[in-house]
């Protein structure tokens, strides 16, 4: 690709991002009446208002608009950020035992007071970002007392790792499933994913050293256990021996730990533990290339262990795929990378982006028809990933852009 084709996919990238991305969200999502953001609005903008409101949708809502803040430094996108921050400290935290709830209704009282530790690592993620922004103190307070919480009763001090899931006192839970469609497992790679990224951003913000010692010894955890050595794919859930409990494949988890352990292992700055992210990081991303993808760039969902391929394409792991492959040509310069990580952009701006209505669809068909039933705003459907992935995007198409000069 020439200067000017990459000029004009940052270009494009940019437009997307601040023209229907982040406008979406300021302008369809704040509930006037009850507080905090709607939990659920279908695809042609309907607003579910008895809708539960979810941890993960108002720190991701909050990530967002915090990392849009220190891009843009538009007073309008602090604002936002604000108000999701003020939402989450009042309602979704909790005085009495620290921590943050899982679920409210739509009036913000708790529905489910589980401490999952996935969200947990999402509140982190957000404050340290929300703190990046405003310098606030009390913000990055707020971020380590959870980072203490996980630490004294999510850590696994027999085998490393994390436990799932927590009763509202920080006793185990029975049920330690993220979602219905999860195992009941003590430990998986979703948990750490998410606190590898959460722990990435707490250490960037506070070069704290006993951050830097959990962040390092989350990468080793995803070298040791996670990362399947042969197939290069994530094994997904785990008891707490790390005893491997499913063989299904998601070639969207694997695109996006692919850059999140090269973006950690960066940060901690330890020349021999980079070099082995980086050698499996290329081999995930080989791995993803060869099995993961339509003819058109879409990513499929998920194999399982009969090898029954799901090709459905979701928002998510979409844009995961973009800085992904991204990530690899940036690490490889190898021009395929680049070729593929632009043919996964073309295949959202074909399939995924609502002409009509705004965002992106949840999901697709093979045939890029929109899944009616998944919506644009949901418990599990936010602005971050494919918020964070334009802004990954234009970051790195400066980067190469930069260096052609």
């Amino acid at each position: 690709m020439d200067i000017n084709q990459l000029s004009k996919w940052r270009n494009d990238v940019f437009n997307e991002l601040t023209n229907d991305i982040l406008p979406f969200w300021m302008n369809n999502t704040i509930d006037r009446k009850n507080g905090g953001f709607y939990g659920c609005i279908t695809n042609n903008l309907k607003k579910l208002e008895d809708a539960p409101k979810g941890l993960i949708l108002n720190s991701r809502i909050l990530w967002t608009f915090a990392d849009a803040y220190n891009a843009f430094k538009k007073k309008e996108y602090l604002d936002i950020a604000s108000y999701a921050y003020n939402y989450m400290t009042k309602y979704f935290f909790d005085f009495e035992f620290g921590g943050a709830y899982w679920l409210l209704d739509s009036a913000g009282r708790a529905v489910d007071n589980k401490k999952k530790t996935y969200g947990q690592a999402f509140v982190i993620y957000a404050l340290a970002e929300y703190y990046s922004a405003t310098g606030y103190k009390k913000v990055l307070d707020q971020a380590f007392s959870i980072f203490e919480l996980i630490e004294k009763f999510g850590y696994d001090n027999k085998f490393k790792g994390y436990f799932e899931a927590f009763n509202r006192n920080w006793s185990i839970a029975e049920d330690m499933r993220l979602s219905d469609v999860d195992i009941n497992e003590k430990k998986s790679m979703n948990a750490h994913l998410h606190l590898l990224e959460s722990y990435t951003n707490l250490y960037r913000v506070s070069k704290d050293e006993k951050v830097r010692y959990k962040l390092v010894e989350l990468i080793d955890v995803f070298l040791s256990f996670i990362i399947n050595k042969r197939s290069c794919h994530l094994n997904l859930f785990f008891d707490e021996k790390w005893e491997i409990k499913s063989r299904n494949i998601s070639f969207g988890h694997d695109i996006e730990s692919s850059w999140l352990l090269c973006e950690a292992s960066d940060l901690v700055n330890d020349s021999e533990l980079k070099q082995r992210v980086y050698d499996i990081s290329k081999k995930m991303v080989e791995v993803t290339q060869d099995e993961g993808l339509n003819e058109e760039g879409g990513i499929y969902l998920e194999k399982e262990k009969d090898g029954t391929l799901h090709k459905e394409v979701d928002w998510w792991l979409q844009a995961e795929a973009v800085i992904g492959f991204l990530n690899a040509y940036q690490l490889t310069n190898s021009e395929p990378f680049l070729e593929q990580s632009y043919a996964c952009w073309k295949f959202i701006e074909r399939y995924l982006i609502d002409k009509e209505y705004g965002e992106w669809f949840y999901e697709v068909s093979e045939k890029g028809i929109p899944n009616p039933n998944l919506f644009k705003v949901s418990e599990w459907k936010g602005p971050y990933h494919n918020g964070r992935a334009c802004m990954e995007i234009m970051k790195r198409l400066d980067a190469i852009l930069q260096n052609n000069k």
